[in-house]
């Protein structure tokens, strides 16, 4: 990529997005286009039309998705599988329609089986059925990894799919239902410690930043602490679900949008074919190849927010998939490893949170 080639980001005010569109910034480039979801509906074939008719991007990294965390997967099926591919659908056919340079799709690790072998290598895909939590998103996203595959084989284009395991960092989701472990446990326990210390107004503050569905900074004291209490917080406890046990693996937000922008320049498809008469398993696993327990992650979590209560496990609630840590051979024989270790990460992370209200 030239400096003063134009790169669509979509999806640029996610989690993802906003931090491939810093690096990228960082890094010299200069010619980025981004549209908000009320400037562009991705679902939206026609609307996606006009914007590559009149943009005509070079380069698109397609981070825009319909996301969650388990209990919003348990929830919103439909959504996550019709949702997302649609969004697949318009961007990536766009894409070739337009005859874009070079396409990164980010997919998720979720696309493997739910015993998959551990760490995961790319090759693992399809082997055995997948967790049934996140079925609907993971066969969404296999199913964008295979239409760039594809088009590859079929049309020579140059799309990249890359899978990155549990992210969090700047711009992440902190919405109770709706985010993933990480974001979730930093909220909760942030909301705990100050329920516990009786701040009350930095609760008000907290959830004038970030209503919980309805209840806002206006609520009554007796509203807040059942709203509270419906998701485990608690005076002098917080509960969280699961049983602690789940081993997973984490990201650094920023540390994917390096890798992202790494493989862009770099990685071509040519490179990752390989001479097999099949060509399949193309993409490549973004991860750290470091694996930690839930409730690890909350002994870390307390540490940072400086929670004193107690934390207990609601073993009723879905786990999800015991083990999930990725083989990340393929992405470091390329030439690329993380940064930010985890516990920094998290630190990091919380601080950023508190000064984002």
């Amino acid at each position: 990529m030239e400096k003063t080639s134009k790169i669509y980001v979509a999806g640029h005010r996610g989690l993802v997005g906003s931090a491939i569109w810093k690096n990228l910034t960082e890094k010299g480039y200069t010619n980025l286009v981004g549209r908000t979801h009320n400037q562009l509906d991705l679902m939206d074939a026609s609307a996606v039309k006009r914007f590559f008719d009149e943009e005509r991007p070079e380069y698109v990294v397609l981070a825009a998705a319909f996301v969650g965390g388990i209990m919003a997967n348990s929830i919103y099926r439909a959504d996550f599988i019709y949702r997302n591919l649609q969004i697949q659908q318009n961007v990536i056919g766009e894409s070739f329609r337009h005859g874009v340079k070079k396409l990164l799709f980010l997919g998720s690790t979720c696309i493997y089986p739910r015993e998959a072998p551990q760490p995961i290598p790319e090759n693992a895909l399809l082997t055995s059925p997948l967790e049934w939590t996140n079925e609907p998103y993971a066969i969404a996203k296999i199913a964008g990894l295979k239409m760039c595959e594809s088009f590859n084989l079929q049309y020579g284009t140059n799309y990249i799919a890359v899978m990155p395991t549990n992210l969090y960092g700047p711009n992440d989701n902190f919405d109770l239902v709706s985010s993933h472990v990480l974001p979730a446990m930093i909220r909760k326990m942030h909301l705990a410690r100050l329920l516990m210390e009786g701040k009350r107004e930095a609760i008000r503050k907290d959830l004038a930043a970030r209503p919980v569905g309805d209840v806002n900074a206006t609520a009554s004291d007796e509203v807040i602490d059942a709203t509270l209490s419906t998701y485990g917080i608690t005076t002098n406890t917080l509960k969280l679900w699961g049983s602690g046990k789940p081993i997973r693996e984490f990201l650094w937000s920023e540390d994917m949008a390096d890798a992202s922008v790494f493989v862009m320049e770099n990685i071509d498809f040519d490179r990752l074919r390989g001479s097999d008469k099949e060509v399949r398993n193309c993409h490549i696993n973004i991860g750290s190849g470091r694996e930690v327990t839930i409730a690890q992650v909350a002994d870390m979590v307390k540490t940072a927010v400086g929670y004193k209560g107690e934390i207990l496990w609601d073993a009723t609630k879905p786990d999800g998939t015991m083990r999930k840590l990725t083989d990340v051979s393929k992405l470091h024989s390329l030439g690329w490893r993380h940064k930010m270790e985890l516990e920094d990460g998290i630190a990091t992370l919380y601080e950023w949170y508190v000064s984002h209200q």
